[in-house]
């Protein structure tokens, strides 16, 4: 992922695993905790699509020091950068002088060229995802008492479903509403609410089988999680149709089940999608 500051100029930049710099804007350039960088390419796109005579790179690091001999980063002789192992603390400024010479075809006078090209570099982590489930239940009467032992039951019953993946239910409550129909008078509903969470007891043994992308692992368990919690409350239509001959006091609401997801970074990362625009959704 990568964007010059003040122009989006990413189509032209970035080619296969290249990114190009730009004499005109730092570009920034978003990497993946623990990935491997794209190859920073020491001069911009045009100057690349011509003969450069006698190049010479130097590539600083964020700490002010050349990157040359570094065992975390890949320095080619064309003057291309990768930097492996993405960390935080390799986050920052890596700039690369360009020089190279002019020949004049007449008189063989040699001029030496300098360019500059700055890349800020940011490490980015993807989000952890929690789901917020909203779903509507049918009751009797607002104050029955069994409302409460049923919505117990409700998150006991989730919970055994998603177990396996070290997701919970967490942020869990309901309400009782009166609720006008058209053509059929007044109900009673529960309008129950709660988050499904992948950081169930158990969670850190299972990101030490993955720990470069643990936030893959949670994300696509949760993932897993949302989807059986779902498939529940779908197949309580096709039981209400199908299999009940007297419908039971509380029972779910067809089509009530809806799901969004909250984003949340890791502590020392945040959103900024005014800065970081090319790259809104990161940590």
């Amino acid at each position: 992922r990568a964007v010059p500051k003040e122009e989006q100029h990413s189509v032209d930049l970035i080619e296969k695993n290249y990114v190009y710099g730009d004499i005109k804007h730092e570009v920034n350039v978003y990497v993946k905790v623990f990935a491997n960088s794209p190859f920073l390419v020491c001069m911009d796109l045009a100057r690349s699509q011509e003969e450069v005579i006698d190049p010479k790179y130097l590539w600083i690091g964020p700490d002010g020091k050349n990157l040359e001999g570094r065992t975390y980063v890949n320095l080619t002789e064309t003057g291309k950068l990768m930097v492996m192992g993405f960390k935080e603390f390799m986050s920052g400024a890596y700039t690369c002088t360009l020089s190279h010479k002019i020949v004049e075809t007449m008189t063989q006078e040699e001029r030496e060229m300098f360019e500059a090209y700055k890349f800020m570099v940011y490490a980015y982590r993807e989000a952890d995802h929690t789901y917020q489930v909203f779903v509507r239940f049918t009751t009797k009467e607002c104050e029955l008492e069994a409302n409460s032992q049923f919505f117990v039951e409700l998150k006991r019953i989730l919970n055994i479903i998603i177990s396996d993946l070290t997701c919970h239910i967490i942020e869990s409550s309901y309400k009782c509403h009166s609720v006008r129909i058209p053509k059929q008078g007044l109900s009673h509903e529960l309008f129950v609410s709660f988050q499904v969470n992948p950081f169930a007891p158990g969670w850190e043994e299972v990101c030490h089988q993955v720990p470069y992308d643990c936030e893959d692992a949670t994300n696509m368990r949760v993932q897993e999680a949302r989807d059986r919690i779902g498939e529940f409350f779908s197949k309580q239509t096709y039981a209400l149709k199908h299999e009940f001959q007297t419908v039971p006091t509380i029972h779910y609401v067809d089509n009530s089940f809806s799901v969004t997801h909250i984003d949340s970074c890791r502590p020392g990362f945040g959103k900024n999608d005014i800065t970081h625009r090319n790259c809104a959704s990161c940590c």
